[in-house]
């Protein structure tokens, strides 16, 4: 595969190819792949009690500087799979048992992962976890592929995403790229278990200080989806870490007052389907280790020339990481 990209709202034109990428989210056109297990560390409804099948894709079209995933998404490492290997990776980590196939920060590989989800014909969900900074007519690619949206709606303001993701035009673009998700799938729903089966669930992390924002934020949802429509997730669990640490105004979580105003704030808006958490919910516990989990192919079933990149690079990749990681 070979061509000029401008899949993502950046629109760069950088010539991608399986093995190299020159554009702003540095990426090949390959999926490369980090990290693919059971995870237990979203919302109730896509973790339940067997975790979500999650793939951690690598890369990324943003900088945010707080972002939890640092280590990973601002180089490309890991594993690259063909379509015909992701599809069977995402075949064994449903053999697992897990309620859903989720995957995480998939934009840049769009193109791919359709392609691997139209051949894996799966029997449980698939979860595009997201950072909302798309296209409208890249998300079409994933019509009728993908059952629940769960992006990000981190910023309204374009000074506010400028300063922290080096995208000032992510208010323009979210707010569309979410209207097709949820023209997509339309009203949520959930199946007997309190799993999400279809639908839009729509996360903001608040960020200290910035209580202002998250409140237009709320009043954008509340007023642009009919009530009972989509879920909201509000989350409290900033934890300044990578570059956040040289924005002073993030050098702190989240206080208990600024949570418990946005909270009531949510209810006074009529938000009552989706979740919070409390301040106490930050911190780096639940970060996942990078470091391969998964991708033992060797050990699939299914593993018959799947176009799986090996190598020294790809091995070295990994271990670079994970020292990264563990230091």
């Amino acid at each position: 595969m070979e061509y000029q990209c401008s899949d993502c709202p950046r629109r760069c034109g950088a010539l991608r190819t399986d093995v190299r990428g020159s554009g702003y989210c540095r990426a090949p056109a390959l999926p490369h792949v980090i990290r693919a297990t059971a995870h237990f560390g979203e919302e109730p409804c896509i973790s339940g009690s067997r975790g979500a099948g999650t793939v951690f894709f690598t890369g990324c079209s943003l900088r945010c500087v707080f972002c939890q995933n640092h280590k990973i998404s601002r180089a490309v490492s890991g594993i690259a799979l063909s379509a015909d290997a992701l599809c069977d990776l995402m075949l064994h980590l449903q053999d697992t048992g897990v309620h859903n196939i989720e995957l995480v920060t998939p934009t840049h590989y769009t193109r791919v992962i359709a392609e691997a989800l139209s051949k894996a014909e799966l029997s449980i969900p698939v979860v595009w976890n997201s950072s909302g900074y798309e296209l409208p007519e890249t998300l079409r690619l994933l019509d009728g592929l993908v059952q629940v949206y769960m992006p990000d709606l981190k910023y309204l303001h374009a000074g506010t995403s400028g300063r922290y993701s080096s995208a000032p035009d992510y208010p323009e673009a979210v707010v569309p790229a979410i209207d097709e998700m949820f023209r997509q799938r339309g009203n949520y729903r959930v199946d007997d278990q309190g799993i999400l089966q279809s639908g839009v669930l729509i996360r903001h992390l608040i960020l200290p200080g910035n209580i202002e924002e998250s409140r237009d934020v709320i009043d954008l949802v509340a007023d642009r989806f009919p009530k009972g429509s989509v879920l909201f997730s509000l989350m409290s669990q900033y934890t300044p870490m990578g570059s956040s640490k040289a924005f002073p105004e993030l050098s702190r979580t989240v206080s208990s007052e600024e949570n418990e105003a946005l909270l009531h704030y949510l209810h006074q808006r009529g938000l009552d389907d989706g979740f919070w958490q409390e301040p106490s919910a930050a911190g780096t516990e639940s970060i996942p280790s990078f470091d391969g989990t998964g991708l033992d192919f060797s050990r699939h079933p299914r593993n018959n020339d799947l176009g799986i990149h090996h190598g020294n690079d790809i091995t070295i990749h990994i271990q670079n990481h994970q020292q990264e990681v563990e230091s």
